[in-house]
């Protein structure tokens, strides 16, 4: 392989080069942008579980949904939520022991409603660091998360709201609480969303009586495959709860999760398939222009060999640039993409809010498309644009280097 003459005819020629490599380049930026828009909607999907730390949300509705015949409960001062009434000790342990389950995590969800309106107040388990809503201290933007009784967090834009800062002193279901930090929701988190964070001893505090229980439940699997087994468990063992997944919010957005989810495994098929057609087509565009040169390589005393190995040699380092180039394009149209956002609506049993409060904006989130291009999808970009160019300059060569030099001079 003469690289010096690889290295001339690139640049003699290089408005063919570059058209070759601009060529390349748009087939491997269609594969990459497509790849990432694709996964991130999947990942957009699950952003909510992702930022509890779990896998599965397991609660029990209030009978009165079941029951239509019995009487609401009244709505004044301190109540459970609808969705969430508490669960006893025996099914907590069901949920633990369950074969798959790696993790729980226990929250008690209260709604206080009063003469200054409505809010949501989650206790939180300490000393589950990494898993359901205690996550939040990770969001706090001043002061810390509470670490004794009467201590509590504020979410940011709910406290400005009622213009509270770190340091007051506020009334919560008649106990007296100091705010020790402020925090702010990361997008996508609404199932972790509320207004007020205690210490789950505070929460269970606040209810009535001597009631001491917790409402929700965090799962995290061994594996996440696991999933619709550990479910299935959930419903044999556990009855009369209600078991929430990210696969919950794909069924309801019905359509669009399915087309979404199909569209992911077609996409990366109709991308991989557009890009090899491009980069064939290029290198074959560029094989036919040259034939008259290689008539005349071969008239000098190059074998086909040697014709083969140039073209393959000039092909690879065209298909590297295009491939970059493919990468940098298709990074640049997936970043532009990633301020495109999509609804996510929570599911009723897992939405913190009354269907009739005047702020639902909890129970739909808007979010960011999450694009991002991994490093496997960088590889494999760089692999199908310099194999493919390859493979076919190879293929295209041995056509080529067969030919008779007096066959191709002859239509000089």
């Amino acid at each position: 392989m003469n690289y010096s003459y690889i290295y001339k005819e690139l640049i003699h020629h290089r408005h063919r080069t570059l058209v070759n490599i601009l060529g390349i380049g748009v087939g491997i930026a269609l594969f990459v942008s497509i790849n990432a828009v694709s996964t991130a909607y999947q990942e957009a999907i699950s952003l909510p579980f992702k930022n509890l730390g779990a896998d599965i949300v397991v609660q029990r509705p209030e009978k009165r949904a079941i029951d239509s015949s019995q009487a609401p409960a009244a709505m004044r001062g301190i109540r459970v939520p609808f969705s969430n009434q508490l669960l006893p000790e025996e099914d907590i342990a069901k949920l633990a022991s369950i074969d798959g389950v790696a993790g729980t995590a226990s929250s008690l969800l209260l709604w206080e409603f009063d003469k200054g309106g409505f809010r949501t107040i989650m206790g939180v388990d300490l000393l589950k660091p990494g898993l359901g809503p205690v996550k939040v201290k990770e969001w706090i933007r001043d002061g810390r998360f509470p670490q004794k009784e009467g201590e509590a967090v504020f979410e940011k834009h709910y406290a400005k709201f009622h213009h509270v800062t770190a340091g007051d002193t506020v009334t919560i279901g008649g106990r007296s609480f100091t705010i020790v930090g402020l925090l702010e929701i990361r997008e996508g988190s609404q199932i972790a969303s509320a207004n007020i964070y205690l210490a789950l001893d505070d929460a269970q505090k606040l209810l009535p009586g001597d009631v001491r229980g917790v409402n929700v439940i965090y799962l995290r699997l061994q594996n996440p495959s696991l999933l619709g087994k550990v479910k299935t468990e959930i419903a044999g063992q556990v009855k009369g709860v209600s078991v929430t997944s990210s696969d919950s919010f794909l069924e309801l957005m019905g359509g669009v999760s399915k087309i979404s989810e199909q569209f992911s495994m077609l996409a990366s098929v109709i991308a991989f398939g557009g890009a090899l057609f491009l980069i064939i087509k290029t290198m074959l565009t560029n094989l036919v222009a040259r034939s008259n040169e290689i008539g005349i390589l071969k008239a000098v005393g190059w074998t086909g060999k040697d014709v083969r190995k140039q073209l393959i040699g000039e092909a690879l380092v065209q298909s590297l640039a295009g491939g970059v180039l493919g990468l940098f394009i298709g990074y640049s149209i997936s970043y532009l993409i990633g301020f495109l956002e999509i609804p996510i609506a929570t599911p009723w049993e897992i939405n913190l809010m009354p269907a009739f409060a005047k702020d639902t904006e909890a129970a739909s989130k808007v979010v960011r498309l999450p694009v991002s291009i991994s490093a496997g999808l960088i590889m494999a970009s760089i692999v199908l644009s310099v194999v493919t160019g390859a493979i076919s300059s190879y293929f295209m060569g041995m056509r080529t280097g067969k030919m008779k030099p007096a066959d191709i001079l002859r239509r000089l």
